[in-house]
């Protein structure tokens, strides 16, 4: 099982970027993949992005095209998210995920980090 663990939240500004990192250790993280969801206040949580355990192939939701960047490095096990033009509606908790197989829900997941837009 991984520990999956979230960082670089932090309150910014509308228009402002931010990289989340999300470092997963105790499994070898070059076979895993990994993925990005959040979830805003009331609201369930949604999928932003996930890339696949040799990066060789990554996709996004829909909504989330254009703004949002997922990456990974295997040399530090961890995964990123580039997230620019910032918007206050991108104000949720970002989760990380990482796992095999195609159901999110299996994989092992992380505490998440707040990210709060303000206009």
């Amino acid at each position: 099982q991984a520990r999956v663990v979230e960082s670089g939240g932090g309150v910014v500004q509308h228009g402002e970027s931010l990289r989340l990192s999300c470092s997963a250790s105790g499994v070898p993280f070059s076979t895993y993949a990994m993925a990005w969801f959040r979830q805003a206040p009331v609201k369930e949580r949604e999928f932003v992005a996930a890339i696949s355990w040799s990066g060789a192939s990554s996709h996004y939701a829909d909504s989330m095209k254009g703004r949002f960047t997922i990456s990974r490095d295997s040399g530090a096990s961890t995964a990123y998210l580039q997230i620019n033009s910032l918007k206050p509606e991108d104000t949720a908790v970002y989760y990380c995920a990482a796992g095999l197989g195609s159901d999110y829900d299996s994989w092992d997941w992380g505490q998440g980090t707040q990210v709060t837009v303000s206009s």
